[in-house]
């Protein structure tokens, strides 16, 4: 089953009286399940391409569809609500509430979808079991360390059990060790639950854990190739 559909995508930003190009006729399908990583310098238009995959942001032209939706079509309150139920987010930056709970952080999602309290409980439980945050339920963000934040990111980003993630960055702000985990466990929620995972990353050690590895440069895809998902350790080589 195909998970996203890109077809000639172009971008263009305006900085003073200077055109960037974010997109330069870009062209990508990616199956279900797929992990993939986006690679490239800052500037490359990694993260122009995943803020476009998910409807972050609007290609001046071209197709996006992802399963049979053509996502560049929609109106502000159908894309919104193709995020909320069938795309999860992870960013470098965490972006949880810093006044609410793991537990609160993660049901906040599924409760904007209008799920009973009841679902909600039971589904945040178990999930931030899964990331290995048994027992951290009810701490802050501030309680917790910068891993175990991103954590909660992911189990917020797969809990409603969207068909696709997209993590911009996610190892980021996090040591070696930390990030190797981090890839881990994205490999593995990928493997168990059949996830697509899109990762924008300029950091070679993730790269490695990439079915998939897409070169960007100045807008364009200039190498994609399959590779074998086996990394060194983040801590090597």
């Amino acid at each position: 089953m195909t998970s996203i559909v890109c077809k000639d995508l172009c971008k263009t930003f305006q900085q003073g009286d200077e055109t960037i190009i974010g997109l330069d006729n870009v062209s990508i399908t990616i199956e279900r399940g797929d992990f993939v990583c986006l690679s490239g310098p800052s500037g490359s238009g990694k993260t122009t391409l995943l803020n476009a995959m998910g409807g972050l942001d609007t290609p001046d032209s071209g197709e996006i569809t992802i399963g049979d939706v053509r996502i560049d079509e929609l109106g502000k309150g159908p894309l919104a609500d193709m995020r909320l139920h069938n795309i999860g987010f992870v960013f470098q930056a965490y972006n949880l509430i810093p006044v609410l709970t793991a537990r609160e952080n993660v049901e906040f999602v599924m409760q904007v979808g209008g799920m009973s309290a009841a679902e909600r409980s039971k589904r945040s439980f178990k999930i931030l079991k899964e990331v290995g945050l048994e027992g951290m339920e009810d701490r802050r963000p501030a309680h917790l360390s910068g891993g175990q934040q991103q954590r909660v990111a992911v189990a917020r980003a797969i809990v409603s059990q969207p068909t696709l993630v997209l993590a911009d960055e996610p190892t980021a702000n996090l040591d070696t060790v930390t990030s190797s985990q981090l890839m881990d466990l994205l490999v593995e929620l990928n493997q168990h639950h059949n996830i697509t995972f899109v990762i924008a990353t300029h950091d070679i050690r993730v790269m490695k854990y990439a079915k998939r590895l897409i070169k960007m440069e100045d807008g364009k895809i200039i190498s994609d190739e399959a590779q074998s998902q086996s990394p060194i350790p983040l801590g090597e080589g």
